[in-house]
């Protein structure tokens, strides 16, 4: 068989810009909306997590900017992206960006917070009709259940916390209830492969998004008064935190890659949501928000360079538009 040499990026400002990008992100606004709740325990100035909140939005707001306008340069381009798993991930990861967005912006702007939850909402249901036409059409290989479907389905529990946030409890309520459902089906079905598969070294670090769900749905139940609800998914996220740091050198056998980037938001999410508790929860949130902050900044930045140089977008076989 003849070796063909990859295609050549046409000439043209953002044709490849990699989904990957997103992941990071997510745990880096994650990270600030815990820093929110955590900095006075640390005696940070609140002016500073909010300055870097800015910061973090704007990082947001272009990395969005860069992927539209790739899909407005061939629409197409997202379904090839959907197909491969970092894409997959990177995109579900985009739409929860704007919806974490909202969470940042309201108690500033609650009208501009509004108009951008309506955005995401939309862009979220189109999303996850696309993702149901494609596994409608794709092979029973590829319409394998993985830690990144939580991303898009489970990742409505964001969605309802942003329509907490700006004061649509009713659809919270809707959304979280959806969400936890579709939440407990994906880890239940994970648990039953995980039990009979084996999970290649490199992929490993993805069983840490099923971290982000319990801490989502525990969030929500804590602002919406279920305290039953909220102490089930603090034990269940408590645990479940425990057995990823037990079994640390098992999870990142596979050395650093892109996918790292599924520590960062399921463990920001933890702390936000442990904070939220009090009483002796809240010192594990403190101590989970040091934790964190060590993975999300330094494996964040390690991704964002690789977009900067183009390497990104190759290891994650990012889409050309």
């Amino acid at each position: 068989m003849a070796f063909t040499p990859p295609k050549p990026v046409p000439k043209g400002l953002w044709r490849r810009t990699p989904p990957a990008i997103f992941p990071p992100i997510l745990g880096l606004l994650g990270l600030g909306l815990a820093w929110r709740r955590g900095a006075s325990d640390f005696g940070v100035p609140g002016e500073v997590v909010e300055l870097a909140l800015g910061g973090l939005t704007l990082l947001a707001l272009f990395a969005a900017l860069a992927y539209a306008g790739k899909v407005v340069r061939r629409p197409a381009v997202l379904a090839d992206d959907l197909r491969i798993l970092p894409g997959y991930a990177g995109v579900a990861a985009a739409v929860l960006c704007l919806e974490q967005l909202v969470s940042v912006i309201a108690p500033y702007a609650p009208d501009q917070a509004r108009a951008l939850f309506w955005l995401a909402l939309a862009l979220h249901l189109g999303l996850l009709g696309q993702l149901g036409l494609l596994l409608a059409r794709a092979p029973a290989q590829q319409r394998r259940v993985t830690p990144a479907w939580h991303l898009p389905w489970s990742g409505l529990g964001v969605t309802a916390l942003a329509a907490l946030h700006i004061g649509f409890a009713t659809l919270a309520l809707w959304l979280f209830w959806i969400a936890l459902a579709l939440s407990v089906l994906i880890w239940a079905v994970s648990a039953e492969q995980f039990r009979r598969e084996r999970m290649p070294a490199p992929l490993r670090p993805l069983h840490a998004i099923h971290l982000a769900p319990m801490a989502y749905m525990g969030a929500l139940a804590v602002e919406m008064g279920l305290a039953g609800t909220a102490t089930a998914l603090a034990v269940l996220s408590g645990a479940f935190a425990l057995l990823l740091v037990a079994g640390a050198r098992w999870l990142l056998a596979g050395g650093f890659s892109p996918l790292w980037a599924a520590l960062t938001f399921p463990t920001a999410s933890a702390a936000g949501f442990w904070l939220m508790l009090g009483g002796r929860a809240h010192l594990a949130g403190d101590l989970m928000l040091v934790l964190a902050t060590m993975l999300a900044v330094p494996i964040a930045v390690a991704i964002l360079r690789g977009w900067g140089s183009g390497r990104l977008a190759t290891k994650t076989g990012a889409a050309v538009a």
